[in-house]
């Protein structure tokens, strides 16, 4: 079976990953850097409360029960002036108020692994951040600790096929975290820190040229692309808290 039970920090990919690791009762950060993780660390710094949640049929009634704005696609979000799946699209303008953040990777990913002792969001933003968290709550709680690189999916994958891409950008950003976390470190997740350690010098050339990178700054979303790639930007860290998130240290008041 495979397992990476035996160390405290470990390295999963994808919905499948974030299950895995729930079921194990580990702490779970989820990473998606372009752009779930990014807009939800850059969001709760200006203040704002989000909600993630899969967009489905039962989106709507969600965002009612919790008095909640959808954030809706980039452009149509643009045109009314409203924020989005783009995290510089949040500021202080936007403290206080109450979303709900949808994605096909990170969203989903919080999900499914709600069911986590404690579910956090880390990214190249916050990375120093929400490994100290993790570590405050392995500590306390004895659990390990698994980061969660959500990857990207695969337009129309033909029958058979898994829709998991792998993303660098995600890789990189789980290194990042794992990096600066304490304990024992499984072979996945030290090869992930050796690739972040070799390409630290040169992250944000990297986010940007790779083909996530590229693909989100053909969208016309440069911006995003320049913003996620920095490492260490804010303290911030969210973690789960029923189902909204909230700045760790706030968390259960």
């Amino acid at each position: 079976m495979f397992d990476q039970s035996p160390y405290e920090c470990c390295l999963e990919w994808g919905e499948r990953g974030a299950r895995e690791a729930a079921e194990r009762g580990d702490i779970v950060v989820i990473v998606d850097v372009l752009s779930f993780s990014s807009t939800v660390v850059t969001a709760l710094h200006y203040g704002a409360v989000v909600y993630p949640h899969p967009k489905d049929d039962g989106l709507r009634a969600f965002a009612d029960r919790h008095g909640a704005d959808i954030i809706i696609g980039r452009a149509e979000a643009a045109r009314a002036g409203n924020p989005t799946l783009s995290p510089v699209t949040f500021g202080p303008a936007h403290a206080g108020r109450r979303f709900v953040l949808c994605s096909l990777n990170g969203a989903v990913c919080a999900r499914i692994g709600s069911v986590a002792p404690a579910l956090l969001v880390g990214c190249l933003l916050n990375a120093s951040a929400a490994a100290r968290e993790a570590d405050r709550l392995r500590a306390a709680s004895g659990a390990n600790v698994t980061v969660v690189a959500c990857g990207e999916k695969w337009e129309a994958p033909r029958p058979g096929e898994n829709g998991l891409r792998p993303a660098v950008e995600d890789y990189l950003g789980a290194g990042a975290i794992l990096s600066a976390l304490g304990g024992s470190r499984s072979p996945e997740a030290e090869v992930c820190v050796g690739a972040f350690r070799h390409a630290e010098a040169r992250i944000a050339p990297l986010v940007t040229d790779c083909g996530s990178g590229r693909e989100l700054a053909g969208k016309g979303c440069a911006d995003d692309v320049r913003h996620c790639a920095r490492l260490d930007v804010y303290a911030t860290v969210p973690v789960l808290d029923r189902e909204r998130f909230v700045v760790a240290a706030s968390r259960g008041r």
